[in-house]
C-alpha cells in the first residue's frame, strides 16, 4: 500500500510504498478515507510532544494516530490509536476493535474527521459550566479551532463574544462567525492591557485560551482589580492550547484577589458528556448552523502539505 512515512523524529513524511497491515485477534482493518492533519500531529512526529513516545517510538513509522474509514462491510467509522508501525496517513491501518465509532449519517467523512475540534470550543460548557447569556473571550479565534470556539459560543448562547487574533483581516473574518469585538494582539503590552480592559465590560465569564504566552499573560494582568473589592464574578480561563507560548509568568495577584479560576479543556469530559456534545456538534453541522474550513489534498503531496505554513484558519485534511 501508499503511506506516509517518517523514517526520523522531526523529518518530513515521504510519500512511499510500505507493508500492508494485517489486523490480528480483536483488530479490524480500515480503508482509510480522510485524515485531518493538526499542530498535534506534527508535535508528536518531531518528537516534542509529551506523547510523543507513544508513537514515534520505531522508525519507519506511518504518523497520524486517528482518521475516518471504512471496515470491510462498507460501513464508515472514526478510529483511533492504530498499531504500531501503522498511523492513520496510509490507504490502510489496523486498530483494535474497540477503537472505532461509527460516523453519523449525513456527515461526510472529510467533514468527520474534524468534528473533534469543535469539542474544544465545547469546553465552555463541559470544563467551564458555561451558561446562556455569559460573555465569553477566544484567545487565538483566527485559528481552526479559535473559528469554532466563536462558533460554538454563539450557538450555545453567548451574550457576547470576544475574539483575539494577529491578523486584521482574520478577525473582520471572524466578526462574520460571530464575534461582537476583536482585539489584535500584536500592539504593545500596554495597548493590549487597555484593549482587554476596553472590551470586558462586565467582566470575561469564560475564556477559551489556544494562545497561552504573552497574551494571556497580558490578559491575567487586566483582570488584577484596583482595589480591595471582592470580584463579582469568576473568570473561568479553559487551556487549550500554547500558539503563542509553552508557559507564562502567573503573578500571584493574578488569581489572589481577581477572581481568575483556570482548568484544563479536558475537564469534566467522560463518556455521557462526550457523547451529549458530540450530538450537539453533528445536529448544528447537520443544519449549516456550524461550518468546518477545510482544504483537501490527497496522500501522494504529503510532503508538501506537511510543511505548510499557510492555512489561515483553514484545516488540512489528507485523502487517502
Amino acid at each position: 500500500m501508499k503511506a506516509a512515512v517518517l523514517h526520523e523524529a522531526g523529518g518530513v513524511p515521504r510519500y512511499e510504498d510500505f507493508p500492508d497491515p494485517v489486523p490480528g485477534d480483536d483488530e479490524v482493518l480500515i480503508s482509510v478515507r480522510a485524515v485531518a492533519v493538526e499542530n498535534v500531529d506534527k508535535a508528536i512526529a518531531a518528537g516534542t510532544h509529551y506523547a510523543s513516545k507513544n508513537y514515534v517510538a520505531q522508525f519507519p513509522v506511518i504518523p497520524a494516530f486517528d482518521g475516518v474509514g471504512a471496515l470491510a462491510d462498507g460501513t464508515l467509522v472514526g478510529f483511533g490509536n492504530p498499531r504500531l508501525p501503522y498511523g492513520a496517513l496510509a490507504e490502510k491501518t489496523v486498530v483494535a476493535s474497540n477503537a472505532v465509532v461509527p460516523i453519523a449519517e449525513g456527515i461526510e467523512p472529510v467533514v468527520a474527521t474534524v468534528l473533534g475540534a469543535a469539542f474544544t470550543g465545547m469546553s465552555i460548557t463541559t470544563a467551564a459550566g458555561f451558561a446562556a447569556g455569559e460573555t465569553v473571550l477566544v484567545q487565538g479565534a483566527t485559528g481552526f479551532g479559535g473559528r469554532l470556539a466563536v462558533q460554538l459560543a454563539r450557538l450555545s448562547g453567548a451574550g457576547r463574544i470576544v475574539a483575539t487574533g494577529r491578523d486584521e483581516d482574520q478577525l473582520r473574518e471572524v466578526r462574520d462567525l460571530g464575534a461582537d469585538t476583536v482585539i489584535n494582539t500584536t500592539v504593545s503590552d500596554e495597548e493590549l492591557v487597555r484593549a482587554f480592559t476596553d472590551a470586558r465590560g462586565d467582566g470575561y465569564d469564560v475564556v477559551v485560551d489556544y494562545l497561552w504566552g504573552r497574551p494571556t499573560e497580558i490578559l491575567l494582568r487586566s483582570l488584577v482589580p484596583d482595589s480591595f473589592a471582592f470580584p463579582k464574578k469568576p473568570t473561568r480561563v479553559i487551556q487549550v492550547g500554547e500558539v503563542a507560548g509553552a508557559t507564562l509568568a502567573l503573578a500571584a495577584e493574578s488569581v489572589r484577589t481577581s477572581g481568575v479560576e483556570i482548568y484544563g479543556s479536558a475537564k469534566g469530559l467522560g463518556p455521557d458528556t462526550m457523547a451529549e456534545v458530540l450530538g450537539r456538534i453533528v445536529q448544528w453541522t447537520r443544519s449549516g448552523e456550524l461550518t468546518f474550513d477545510v482544504e483537501t489534498v490527497p496522500l501522494s503531496d504529503i510532503e508538501t502539505a506537511w510543511q505548510r505554513t499557510d492555512m489561515r484558519g483553514k484545516r488540512l485534511v489528507v485523502l487517502p
